[in-house]
């Protein structure tokens, strides 16, 4: 687990990684609108990948004020032979604005420059413009369009 001022990052389990992957049944913790495609796409890959443990995992995103589940952030993997490690992130629409993918991503970004890592990636998958800001936010720098980097 990791605690930010606002938020709490859970690490994906099984069980939590294969309700997700289904949508169903809804947990009363949850948004209305979480999960959503990229959650359930993160759950599934973590279900494929051995359902790993330790740091370099999906996490679920929780709001500390109303104890819900907004999204996730998480690690692509452990850090490649370079020390490089990429990461991603996702609200459900209910939750943005609010500044938690950037809390989120930055908590992220904090565990695995502690860890070791050397170099933190993200990708957009398109120009997104609120979601380079999230980058911007938690220290990215713009390698081109889509591609991110923060450095130790």
């Amino acid at each position: 687990m990791i605690e930010t001022e606002r938020l709490v990052l859970h690490p994906f389990t099984p069980i939590v990684a294969a309700r997700i992957a289904d949508g169903a049944p809804r947990d009363p913790r949850w948004a209305e609108d979480y999960p959503f495609d990229g959650d359930q796409s993160a759950a599934r890959m973590f279900l494929q990948a051995g359902a790993p443990a330790g740091p370099w995992v999906p996490y679920n995103i929780e709001v500390r004020a109303s104890g819900l589940v907004v999204g996730g952030v998480g690690f692509h993997g452990a850090p490649d032979e370079q020390g490089t490690v990429e990461i991603g992130y996702g609200l459900a629409e209910s939750a943005r604005g609010n500044g938690y993918a950037s809390e989120g991503a930055a908590a992220l970004v904090d565990l695995a420059l502690r860890l070791g890592a050397r170099r933190v990636v993200a990708t957009l998958e398109y120009d997104n413009e609120p979601s380079a800001n999230v980058l911007r936010r938690a220290g990215f720098t713009e390698q081109s369009p889509l591609h991110w980097a923060r450095s130790a």
